[in-house]
């Protein structure tokens, strides 16, 4: 399998496919002609020497400064060396292979005025496993993820450092193992590498990918949770929520319906309650309004996957180049900070069913703490607050990073959008979310044992899965271990598949 790059077909699961497969992408012949004919034009504009930002200007508060001759052919070199200013431990390989992608499908659009030598090497590293080492920490999220993309650059001039077969090498050793000849920068190049918020962009678009994985398991560790607590299965009929509008409601609706049914609690076989907790009858309004903010986070974000995110820009059919902010992260970071806000949101209901498994006063005759010994035993009460410690860091880490801006660069950048700060934090929510679902599938796949009338094919399906991993707790024992095995249970989605190899699609 290859993935043609053309510049306008990028998609969320194409980021995931070449950043963390490791698929193949080829540049597609129209983008390569493009990317050369804007070349050409800026050749000419160098000849002519009019005034470029970023070719034979300096940049940021020095663009008004123009360079001579001599000094353009160095200013790119000395660009990557001062941008590469980033800090912290390295930042996950998937990441940078997805910026990197991201690169190439800016480059296919024909307007960024680089030689075509530095897209087609940077196609040649993603194909051949050269991945530029790069720190986590040091963007803005404007004038581009200019740290993390300069780290990037300086695999161009052979320096810097990459993992190469499972290595951490010196750049040039890395390129010469992999066979790939280093282009060099001239005039544009450096800055035409750099200039956009393709890191963020990349982060973003796999969290989105993982994040909708983790709602679909919510939504089964949710009927897993109704089943056991005896809901009324009403209030998740798709017809109640169509007429309301919202299509992540009905899109939750209808799946929490698919894995209840043929069980009993579906079919009216098993008593219960005219009208239950919030937490239980509004899971598809809360779950659906997740939905749709990563919906909309989506689409803003695929725009960025496929737009001109560059500055200046340039236009060959008209011999035109213009400067501007297309760099600016803020349209991802905006709608990346709502996605975070919906992981823990729904984070937050999840814990607020497993109370209801545990508080005897709330389960409808479980026993306390889902344990036959209480007094003697405790049940799974202390898993309950490893689920309120991790949600407390999710609350933490869901204040938004896009009003968090602090000027930069003598106030000419005196407005950035903070972005990586919103990808950084996205992950760190997300990896608070599988601990506390994780919990929430512990909790009801051990209510369900107290049970029993016949459950949905869904329900069943995803309780056997977990059982797999996790035993009954028949007696007291550390549960470290087991909230553990099941963070990672539903990190694998191996949960989602077999549910979904049983029943169908959830969405």
């Amino acid at each position: 399998m290859t993935i043609v790059i053309t510049g306008s077909d990028l998609t969320i699961e194409k980021v995931v496919d070449v950043a963390r497969h490791r698929v193949k992408i080829e540049l597609h012949k129209d983008a390569l002609s493009r990317i050369e004919i804007c070349r050409a034009m800026l050749e000419k504009k160098i000849d002519a020497h009019e005034i470029m930002y970023g070719v034979n200007t300096g940049i940021g508060e020095f663009s008004e400064v123009v360079l001579d001759d001599d000094q353009v052919k160095d200013f790119q070199k000395y660009l990557i060396y001062n941008h590469a200013a980033g800090i912290g431990e390295a930042m996950d390989e998937e990441y940078v292979r997805g910026a990197m992608l991201g690169r190439v499908n800016v480059h296919a659009h024909g307007n960024s005025g680089i030689r075509p030598e530095i897209t087609l090497t940077l196609v040649e590293m993603l194909n051949k496993g050269v991945t530029p080492y790069v720190c986590k920490k040091g963007s803005v999220g404007a004038s581009g993820d200019l740290a993390p993309m300069s780290q990037i650059a300086l695999l161009m001039m052979g320096e810097g450092k990459a993992y190469y077969e499972g290595e951490l090498l010196e750049g040039k050793e890395a390129m010469d193992k992999a066979g790939i000849a280093i282009p060099g920068l001239q005039a544009r190049d450096g800055l035409g590498t750099i200039n956009g918020s393709n890191v963020l962009t990349a982060m973003s678009a796999i969290f989105l990918y993982d994040a909708n994985n983790w709602l679909k398991q919510a939504e089964i560790a949710t009927a897993m949770s109704l089943e056991a607590l005896k809901a009324n299965m009403g209030p998740y009929t798709a017809k109640l929520h169509e007429v309301r509008g919202f299509k992540g409601a009905v899109r939750s609706a209808c799946a929490i319906g698919k894995l209840v049914a043929n069980g009993d609690l579906k079919t009216g076989k098993v008593k219960h309650k005219v009208q239950d907790a919030y937490s239980m009858r509004s899971s598809p309004q809360v779950i659906g309004a997740a939905h749709d903010a990563l919906a909309y986070a989506r689409s803003q974000v695929e725009i960025e996957l496929n737009g001109v995110g560059d500055n200046p820009i340039f236009f060959p059919e008209e011999n035109l180049q213009l400067s501007g902010a297309n760099f600016q992260g803020t349209p991802v970071s905006l709608p990346m900070d709502m996605a975070g806000i919906a992981i823990t949101m729904v984070s937050v209901l999840s814990e607020r069913r497993m109370n209801r498994l545990n508080n005897p006063a709330l389960s409808v005759g479980l026993p306390p703490f889902l344990t036959k010994g209480a007094g003697m035993f405790s049940g799974m009460m202390l898993s309950q607050y490893t689920a309120d410690m991790q949600i407390v860091e999710q609350r933490i880490l869901s204040a938004p990073a896009s009003i968090q801006s602090i000027p930069a660069a003598a106030d000419q950048e005196d407005f950035v959008s903070m972005g990586m700060n919103t990808a950084i934090k996205n992950f760190q929510i997300l990896d608070n979310a599988y601990g506390v679902l994780g919990i929430e599938f512990m909790a009801s796949a051990q209510a369900l044992d107290f049970r029993d009338y016949k459950f949905g094919d869904g329900v069943n399906k995803a309780k056997e899965v977990v059982r797999k991993y996790v035993e009954y707790l028949d007696i007291d024992r550390p549960l470290y271990k087991d909230h553990n095995t099941m963070k990672e249970l539903v990190k694998s989605c191996e949960i989602l598949h077999e549910v979904e190899q049983e029943i169908g699609s959830l969405e």
